[in-house]
């Protein structure tokens, strides 16, 4: 059993499976987002992704707000706003805009990869690298314009003044793992793709944090894969889809979302290959019993405070039933 309660919440990139709208998909990922809440999950994040077929959260903050509206008490945000795609000025406008419909209720993740290739990186703002290498500056301003005490400043961002929209940082690796210490901020990372760092990176945000005015303690967040069915052999099929993503990434051809199909040799090679078994090093996968298991000794591990869990999973009622079943493993667990 885990000595302390561990938070439980869903990341979300609205996949787009093969044969589905993009309305359909947006719909799936408000109903997902319904479920979610009354499964008892913490929060219901959406990433920010450009130029993938199979990815509809694009516009993330919209997309936010529609999930927002449909549900009453899940907190909802960005896992994360890729921060160096934007000005922190029209950020801190939308989600002051968004914690001000909902109170309470949003989440601002900021993060300072792209989201996408180079040559969209470049379309979407062609001092990307400079506002990269600016990300702490970029957060300071982020913070600046969502401070009741900017109402004298020159520059203002006037709906976000005073509104709370707490901040999260994302990362991958061990950078943001100093920064988010730095600034006393929760910080989310991302294993359940970037698995190498896990360990550096939770070690240097619990050393390094320092108390700031929203978080006297380090808050650790981590990503994981979580395909969970009613049996070992029907999750396996499931995963069928999300291994047919991963090639697609390592190849440069993202197609939609693929229906599962049986589990093959080709497959099996597959998961064995060095890059893509670091890559989901941290997805559970199997019945109820076997994730528990594996769970267990995950947070056992790393004593994280809350999981993000990620299911790319084709068809939107696996997904569901894969998420209930982990809101029960996470409630049996604590």
């Amino acid at each position: 059993m885990n000595p302390k309660h561990v938070a439980y919440s869903v990341l979300d990139l609205a996949l787009v499976s093969e044969g589905q709208t993009l309305k359909a998909t947006f719909n799936n990922a408000l109903k997902l987002a319904q479920e979610a809440e009354s499964f008892g999950y913490k929060r219901f994040w959406l990433a920010e992704h450009h130029n993938a077929e199979n990815i509809g959260s694009s516009a993330t903050s919209v997309l936010i707000g529609y999930v927002a509206q449909g549900t009453k008490t899940i907190n909802v945000g960005s896992g994360g706003i890729m921060l160096p795609n934007h000005s922190p000025l029209i950020i801190a406008e939308q989600f002051g805009t968004l914690g001000t419909l909902y109170p309470n209720r949003i989440d601002l993740g900021l993060g300072r990869a792209p989201g996408t290739d180079k040559e969209t990186a470049e379309a979407i703002r062609t001092d990307f690298m400079q506002a990269a290498h600016s990300f702490p500056n970029e957060v300071n301003k982020i913070q600046t314009y969502f401070s009741a005490a900017n109402d004298e400043a020159k520059v203002r961002a006037t709906v976000a003044e005073g509104v709370h929209v707490p901040l999260y940082i994302l990362g991958s690796s061990t950078d943001s793992a100093h920064l988010a210490a730095k600034k006393g901020l929760p910080y989310a990372f991302a294993s359940h793709f970037a698995t190498a760092h896990l360990w550096d990176a939770m070690a240097i945000y619990r050393k390094e944090f320092q108390p700031s005015k929203t978080q006297d303690q380090p808050y650790m967040m981590a990503g994981v894969n979580i395909i969970i069915a009613d049996t070992d052999e029907e999750a396996e099929r499931l995963a069928t889809s999300l291994i047919r993503m991963i090639v697609g990434i390592f190849t440069g051809r993202r197609a939609r979302v693929q229906p599962p199909t049986d589990m093959t040799n080709d497959l099996r090679d597959i998961m064995r290959n060095p890059q893509v078994h670091q890559m989901l090093k941290y997805s559970f996968i199997g019945s109820k019993a076997t994730v528990k298991t594996q769970v267990k000794e995950f947070l056992d591990q790393t004593n994280a405070d809350e999981l993000i869990a990620v299911t790319h999973l084709y068809d939107i009622e696996a997904r569901i039933h894969s998420y209930k079943l982990f809101a029960e493993i996470m409630n049996e667990l604590q």
